[in-house]
């Protein structure tokens, strides 16, 4: 059993908000009509963001290393909901079902241990479509922060995705009220 269908199944889920993460529902306000477009949710847990970019009209694929959370994320979502769906798997390692236009994240970055971030850039570049786009919330601690959450900065997250992505904008964004402030925002384009 790994790490966190361990935490899963044990009910120790402090970051479960049960509601989508506030960024992204003021990302996608101003959006007008469906954007037609796929998207990959790594470390969807319960499958809020899912379903909120599901509900804008977009094609999301919800993934997760815990069978626990998938099966959580599945049972939440209303059959109604077109466009969502949920899948298990090692996003850092396995191959990827498709090309995606976009890649969300809500802190799964600072989720994964330091010495896996490489790895975690190499894996978003692999599942994103050549041109498409990473939108990411991090959660911001003091670099060296044992965790997870594990430290990291804005130095840190240019440093490691620059060099295969271009910023379009950065942000600090709306949040949870114990969050306020320490969440950063990032949209990114994969260079082709």
């Amino acid at each position: 059993m790994n790490h966190w269908e361990q935490l899963y199944q044990e009910g120790d889920t402090g970051w479960e908000k049960g509601e989508a993460s506030p960024g992204l529902l003021e990302w996608l306000e101003p959006l007008e009509g469906p954007p037609g477009l796929n998207v990959l949710v790594p470390g969807c847990g319960f499958g809020h963001d899912v379903r909120a970019l599901a509900g804008a009209g977009f094609e999301v694929v919800g993934y997760d290393i815990a069978p626990s959370a998938v099966a959580g994320a599945r049972e939440r979502t209303p059959a109604e909901l077109k466009g969502a769906t949920f899948r298990g798997g090692d996003f850092l390692c396995d191959e990827p079902l498709d090309q995606f236009d976009y890649l969300f994240e809500h802190t799964c970055f600072c989720a994964i241990d330091p010495s896996e971030r490489d790895a975690y850039v190499a894996a978003v570049r692999r599942w994103l479509k050549p041109g498409g786009r990473l939108l990411a919330i991090h959660y911001m601690l003091p670099p060296g922060e044992e965790g997870p959450p594990f430290g990291v900065d804005r130095v840190e997250v240019i440093d490691r995705f620059s060099g295969y992505f271009s910023l379009l904008d950065d942000w600090t964004p709306v949040s949870w009220p114990n969050r306020e402030g320490l969440e950063h925002m990032f949209h990114w384009q994969l260079k082709r």
